[in-house]
């Protein structure tokens, strides 16, 4: 009845990487930073295991002399997002009500 939750994608931080990423397609770290509220090495970490597991792109470049750091979302991820959706209205919907 209740299907398993992607344990990559269930951590707070991730599960709110991935949904701003969801909503923008890419965005720089200082921006993740600043709208999960995360430190930016807790934040890095994060990214580097949903980079590992494929969710994500993380391009690093220069602007203007300055390090910049964008992350995307990939197809890996918008799908694994999306099981995940469906797998915690499972839980909210327990007897298959409302979906």
């Amino acid at each position: 009845m209740f299907k398993e939750l992607d344990p990559i994608l269930h951590s707070q931080l991730r599960l709110a990487v991935m949904s701003l990423l969801i909503s923008v397609k890419e965005a720089e770290f200082t921006f993740l930073k600043e709208k999960t509220n995360a430190t930016a090495g807790n934040l890095s970490v994060q990214i580097n295991k949903l980079k590992d597991a494929g969710y994500i792109e993380v391009i690093k470049q220069f602007s203007n002399n300055y390090p910049q750091t964008i992350c995307k979302v990939s197809p890996a991820g918008v799908n694994a997002f999306e099981i995940y959706v469906k797998a915690l209205q499972s839980y909210m919907h327990p007897n298959g009500n409302g979906q």
